[in-house]
């Protein structure tokens, strides 16, 4: 049987994006024989997001104020779980994630080896032109290297978006999910959890408008924080 895999699509003041970031999706589906549904949330855009999402009739749920990405995930997940998906993947709204290789990070847990497989710019690095700024990239390997400490698995891009879950995992996100640094707290969580976690080398673009929701790690704010919390971590209820 056929799993059923929704795309959750966060989009924060994404005008410039959003609206080519659907049609990609729409001509893959068009092309392919694996259709992908689609959710965005709109997390209290405050420019013309909304209306785009409206007059495209673009699947989407608007968020009345900005949650940030944590809780603009979580609702994805909420839907997700609601509506039985098998398989969800977060996809980002401003063109970095290629549609193309949903099908790379979706493969392992359709077929029973993974519970989450992370997109990896690193794994490979002749997947992925767009690899990031290097003092970001240092403090990717310096958040791996503390996962690795915490949970003995080496994860590669730690902060990577672009990653699919199963039912399980889906479920609990609805339940539980971290509002900041959700993608390298929540991956130590299931990882000393005993979950399964695989990565698989993707292409990523740079941004081609907006602003990245991580402007922090202009500094080294985001790094110690998250690092910190790795650190620190029990479990969340």
């Amino acid at each position: 049987m056929r799993k059923k895999v929704l795309l959750i699509i966060p989009a924060y003041n994404e005008e410039k994006n959003i609206l080519n970031t659907y049609k990609t999706i729409e001509n893959y589906n068009k092309k392919s024989d694996y259709k992908y549904d689609v959710i965005v949330i709109n997390d209290g855009s405050l420019d013309n997001t909304k209306s785009i999402l409206e007059e495209n009739k673009i699947p989407h749920i608007n968020l009345v104020e900005n949650l940030g990405i944590g809780g603009a995930v979580q609702t994805g997940y909420k839907y997700a779980y609601m509506n039985n998906y098998d398989i969800a993947v977060q996809f980002d709204g401003d063109g970095q994630h290629d549609v193309n290789y949903v099908k790379n990070i979706i493969d392992p847990i359709i077929d029973g080896k993974a519970d989450m497989v992370i997109g990896s710019r690193f794994i490979d690095l002749t997947s992925s032109d767009f690899k990031s700024t290097m003092s970001r990239q240092m403090g990717i390997k310096l958040i791996s290297f503390f996962i690795k400490l915490k949970t003995g698995k080496k994860i590669y891009d730690t902060t990577s978006g672009f990653r699919a879950c199963d039912r399980k995992i889906i479920e609990r996100f609805s339940r539980s999910y971290p509002l900041e640094y959700p993608e390298p707290i929540t991956t130590t969580e299931l990882l000393k959890d005993k979950f399964v976690i695989d990565e698989k080398a993707v292409s990523m673009k740079e941004r081609v408008a907006g602003k990245s929701s991580i402007g922090s790690w202009k500094n080294a704010y985001y790094m110690f924080n998250v690092i910190l919390s790795i650190v620190l971590m029990g479990g969340r209820k």
